[in-house]
């Protein structure tokens, strides 16, 4: 079987789950107990904290410890919007994850900010002109993910940062794909905030890592004991920790090798599949994407077959063994077109043809023509239904 949702999520690495495992049991303290068997869960999440801040370039003391991408999101941009507003306006784009943009969406109808949406070209890309039209004096946040879940495309965000901060405002990213696969971090990217999740790069689901620029301030979305520097209250979860700081660790030692070879085996299913589907669509943009991101519509060819159903070439999929998804988990089974893929101006049918294909090195070069191929009999399986 072909696993090619690694977008969606990724295995826990035998490596996490082993330096996981004497915090589960041996090492179970309350890293807050003033005690020998606290103090040894405390040294844990230390150590942990330490490796994540090296792994962004940050202090430790700027690394908050989450439960993944989305609640690192919602803090980020209700967290630095309310803590100390310059004014009631916030920024984010067109094909923004559901975590940003309802968190915009909750700011706008809970606390009277301005929410304004900058469209993007039809490959994805926001550019520096689209936001500095966006931002205005009163802007106290932009948000911009650093890398799509559904079409791979990669944003400039140094230069997009530099366009907030122009007006005085605060920058964060989700930076949940690009994680383990590009070098991230504060200063490399030169964002205020950025969240990630554990369980895209090998740790488990529950998982993920806010870092906060030292003195950005930050209003919680949990109250109780004032834990993460009053950041984020309850328990810490050191086991997770643990094997977040892990799994950046060993993504880091094997990204750039691992990036080298995913983007020729990406390269290679994209030539193939434009190659073995008629009027098959490349979403995204060809070059600044994701290096394991090949993703697709199919949509009516002229004089042919109308647009196929993405959801049933998934199935004919899986029955060839390629295990896909056509889009964002979480919004699977969803009947609404996506909205990234709208906002790069494809029809909603057209969009519901969406397929994504997301791997990891591990995908050899030969294995691309038995994908391809799967992948051209089971659209023109379905289109023969149609």
């Amino acid at each position: 079987m072909f696993y090619l949702d690694r977008a969606a999520t990724t295995p826990v690495r035998r490596e996490v789950l082993e330096a996981m495992w004497p915090y589960l049991t041996g090492v179970f303290g309350n890293p807050s107990s003033p005690h020998a068997v606290g103090d040894a869960a405390a040294r844990g999440l230390a150590d942990a904290r330490a490796a994540v801040a090296t792994f962004l370039g940050c202090r430790p003391g700027e690394v908050v410890f989450t439960s993944g991408g989305t609640e690192g999101a919602n803090t980020a941009v209700k967290g630095i919007a309310l803590a100390a507003p310059r004014g009631r306006h916030v920024v984010t784009s067109a094909i923004e994850h559901e975590a940003v943009l309802e968190s915009c969406r909750y700011l706008e109808r809970h606390h009277g900010f301005d929410v304004t949406v900058v469209p993007v070209a039809p490959d994805g890309l926001v550019s520096p002109e689209a936001l500095a039209a966006a931002v205005r004096p009163d802007t106290t946040l932009v948000s911009v993910a650093h890398a799509d879940n559904e079409i791979g495309t990669v944003q400039d965000l140094p230069a997009l940062a530099a366009v907030a901060h122009g007006v005085g405002a605060r920058f964060h990213t989700d930076a949940v794909q690009s994680a383990p696969w590009l070098p991230v971090g504060l200063d490399r990217l030169g964002v205020d905030a950025l969240s990630f999740s554990g369980h895209k790069l090998g740790a488990p689901k529950g998982t993920g890592v806010l870092a906060v620029r030292g003195g950005v301030p930050l209003e919680p979305l949990l109250h109780g004991g004032g834990h993460e520097r009053g950041r984020r209250s309850g328990t810490e979860d050191v086991a997770g920790a643990v094997a977040i700081a892990t799994a950046v660790a060993i993504a880091a030692a094997e990204r750039d090798d691992a990036a080298a070879r995913a983007t020729g085996t990406r390269d290679a299913l994209v030539r193939g599949v434009l190659a073995s589907v008629p009027g098959a669509v490349l979403t995204g943009a060809a070059e600044r994407r994701l290096p394991g991101h090949a993703s697709f519509c199919f949509p009516g060819v002229p004089d042919g077959p109308a647009a196929v159903n993405g959801e049933t070439v998934l199935l004919e999929l899986e029955q060839r063994d390629v295990v896909s998804s056509s889009g964002s988990a979480c919004a699977a089974g969803s009947t609404e077109a996506s909205h990234v893929l709208t906002a790069l101006g494809l029809s909603a049918d057209t969009a519901r043809t969406a397929l994504r294909l997301t791997f990891d090195a591990g995908l050899a070069d030969e294995d691309v023509p038995v994908v391809v191929a799967a992948v051209a009999e089971a659209v023109a399986t379905v289109r023969a239904l149609v």
